[in-house]
């Protein structure tokens, strides 16, 4: 049997990739790995991740995820800073997505930054 792979286009299994990060077991390196498993648990429907991966000073009460959306690829358009030497970074992004049988997409700039030593989603544009 073929082991699953990751959602967030590695190409790696997904218990070699985002699996740990959702399980807890380990921590993202890098501000890009951190946003790969955020999109990872959208599509996996984990919003408890979600949140705990969202710096203090943004981060909502509640996240409610839309079942109706199903999102169905990942492209990393650029990234900058968010390395393993670096207190913040961004990570420009597309999405796709079906939701009710129409084809979408969104695309966001999105800022991280280091919050006790992990890395944390501030906010996108």
């Amino acid at each position: 049997m073929t082991p699953r792979r990751c959602p967030c286009g590695t190409g790696l299994p997904y218990a070699e990739c985002c699996g740990p990060l959702h399980a807890g077991s380990r921590a993202a390196a890098t501000a890009e790995q951190l946003m790969r498993s955020r999109y990872s648990a959208f599509v996996v429907g984990d919003p408890a991740y979600l949140l705990s991966t969202w710096h203090s000073t943004t981060r909502p009460r509640t996240l409610d995820l839309d079942p109706e959306v199903r999102w169905t690829g990942l492209d990393v358009l650029d990234t900058t800073g968010g390395g393993l030497l670096t207190a913040e970074g961004t990570v420009r992004f597309r999405a796709s997505y079906v939701r009710d049988g129409v084809p979408g997409e969104q695309q966001e700039d999105s800022r991280f930054a280091r919050e006790d030593g992990a890395w944390r989603y501030v906010a996108g544009r």
